[in-house]
């Protein structure tokens, strides 16, 4: 089993309910979390649920790859397409057809991309680089991640909505280590069993006092940071017992390391990214809930379906979302 689907904490579980529902269909998937959290295990596990389990799991970052290259990278080139282009070069896309392309980081695509991978994927077809526009077609099922709030890039113009909307079909909030804590008991136990073995070092025993430390400490850096202290603990561990560094300890009680991390860390959950998007579709349409160019057509939602889930979550006109924008300024009720 993945490390990521360990756990019993209620944030957790609701993970595993939204992959055991949305695994098994092809509806694009958008991972939404804090850096550290596994969301490329998350797609992994969405990848081997699926009916395309047999076929390739594909992952890109979209943040390591320089701008000037990545058209080239996710589509593939002609040999001669640009100067070093020696040979032909199957893209991404291609080389997941049949299978599922895992996009990390999608919010650091640039904006000069973003129209071309929309149309990727509305077309189910790609260019090479220098092939003269012809088009070829690809079969992929798209799950893509991101740390940051690609709603609010889109009101700052840094983020196109039409493509915000593909990608956001089927959004799940991995929750960060701080929400899950009663999960870290679990975690570190993995974590020693797996590292012991890697390091050639025998872990008999981790004290309960280690555990109270470690939940008691802020995970800027969520599970890989926990990952981390295991390992240097594992590694000057002595006769066989788990323990804390003191230096670790210093961590226990303080924020996230350094102010940006606690400042930029989104803090929404599920409900609100809900909220949110359906505010932003009612403004869009201005209010228009029902008819063929209603909110609840874009939403892919019966209009009385919508419209409870209206009631259910607040929304009323000059509702604001949880980043605190004001989505609708329009008098008119909906109709």
């Amino acid at each position: 089993m993945s490390v990521d689907l360990i756990g019993n904490s209620s944030s957790h579980q609701a993970v595993l309910e939204a992959i055991a529902s949305v695994a098994p269909v092809d509806a694009t998937v958008l991972l939404i979390g804090e850096t550290g959290t596994g969301k490329e295990l998350i797609a992994r596990a969405l990848h081997a649920q699926s009916a395309r389990r047999d076929g390739r799991f594909v992952a890109v970052n979209c943040a390591a790859i320089p701008s000037t290259l990545l058209e080239s990278e996710l589509f593939g080139h002609e040999r001669g397409a640009f100067t070093g282009a020696v040979a032909q070069s199957v893209g991404r896309f291609q080389a997941a057809h049949g299978g599922t392309l895992f996009l990390d980081e999608v919010g650091d695509l640039p904006l000069e991309m973003q129209p071309k991978l929309l149309r990727a994927l509305q077309e189910r077809q790609v260019e090479r680089l220098g092939s003269g526009g012809r088009a070829l077609p690809v079969d992929v099922r798209l799950i893509a991640a991101t740390h940051q709030d690609l709603w609010r890039m889109v009101q700052q113009g840094t983020y196109r909505a039409d493509l915000y909307y593909r990608l956001n079909v089927f959004p799940i909030w991995v929750p960060p280590l701080r929400e899950r804590k009663d999960d870290i008991g679990q975690l570190v136990a993995h974590f020693a069993a797996e590292l012991a073995s890697r390091h050639g070092k025998r872990i008999s025993s981790i004290p309960s006092d280690v555990i109270e430390t470690l939940q008691h400490r802020s995970w800027p850096g969520n599970v890989r940071e926990l990952r981390n202290v295991v390992e240097r603990a594992v590694i000057t561990a002595r006769d066989g017992v788990l323990r804390i560094a003191p230096e670790e300890h210093l961590h226990a009680s303080c924020g996230p390391v350094g102010g940006l991390a606690a400042a930029s860390a989104p803090t929404w959950n599920l409900a609100e990214l809900t909220r949110d998007h359906i505010l932003a579709v009612l403004a869009e349409t201005q209010w228009v809930v029902g008819g063929p160019h209603g909110a609840a057509a874009r939403l892919g939602l019966c209009r009385t379906t919508l419209i409870a889930k209206m009631r259910r979550l607040g929304i009323a006109r000059g509702a604001r979302g949880a980043s605190g924008a004001l989505h609708e300024r329009a008098r008119a009720t909906p109709r």
